[in-house]
């Protein structure tokens, strides 16, 4: 074999070894991220669901629900701790450039992280979450046989209603504001321009609800703490309530 086939079938073979590490390392972060939010979900979530549930239909649509909550949380529990990780993981590499035990924190596996949370975050708000609310609520279409796959067929044609319905909504509305025949095909570029956008114009939506709730939050964490707190009495007068407590005392007295 040539010396320049054997450089090229070793530079191959390193490239799938990089590959397959950052498979393992990307598998083996997110199943951590998966059971911490199943621990979260699950201490925070009421007694009565989930599981103290007697029909086995309902236990199991229930559990595909939670399942998919789950995953829901570790994509987003992934997204917020991504960018602390890529700062940590590029300043331990310029602090230690020639150690090998740290060079698998490369550009290769933030960039790869990087993709699979955009993914898995669009995956999730547009078809993960729509579903598992649809599929506890579902029941199966009338007349049909009883089961899940019942529920998954009927769940199945109201988030396609659904998809169909947004998409007409966007595109009537794009065609009246264009008012032309390039802003009619607009979305034929679904795949290409829409998509790529959702992400952010969603996160933009996030970001301005929190903003427009945290002072309300604040205010109502602040009215309970203070409901629950016993206030000093430092200002109260004893004397007063000394007296008062005499008179009733003297009052009970002339009722007996």
């Amino acid at each position: 074999m040539a010396p320049v086939e054997q450089d090229a079938l070793a530079v191959r073979e390193q490239l799938f070894h990089e590959r397959v590490r950052e498979c393992i390392i990307c598998a083996l972060l997110f199943a951590s991220l998966y059971i911490l939010c199943h621990f979260i979900i699950t201490h925070f979530k009421k007694h009565a669901d989930f599981t103290a549930v007697h029909d086995d239909e309902d236990a199991a649509v229930n559990r595909i629900a939670l399942g998919l909550c789950t995953f829901t949380l570790a994509v987003a529990l992934g997204a917020v701790l991504l960018l602390p990780f890529s700062i940590i993981s590029n300043e331990v590499l310029l602090s230690f450039p020639q150690n090998y035990y740290i060079q698998w924190l490369n550009g290769s596996l933030i960039h790869g992280l990087w993709n699979l949370v955009f993914l898995f975050s669009n995956t999730s708000l547009v078809f993960l979450m729509p579903f598992a609310y649809f599929f506890t609520e579902s029941e199966g279409f009338a007349g049909s046989k009883k089961g899940i796959m019942a529920r998954v067929y009927e769940t199945s044609v109201v988030l396609l209603l659904l998809t169909l319905l947004v998409l007409g909504m966007v595109w009537v509305a794009s065609a009246i504001v264009g008012n032309d025949a390039a802003s009619r095909q607009s979305l034929y570029d679904l795949w290409e321009f829409y998509l790529p956008y959702l992400y952010s114009c969603i996160s933009l939506f996030g970001v301005l609800l929190l903003l427009l709730c945290t002072p309300f939050g604040l205010s109502t964490m602040f009215t309970v703490t203070g409901k629950l707190l016993v206030k000093p009495r430092l200002l109260e007068d004893l004397d007063e309530q000394l007296s008062c407590t005499r008179f009733e005392e003297a009052a009970v007295s002339r009722r007996i």
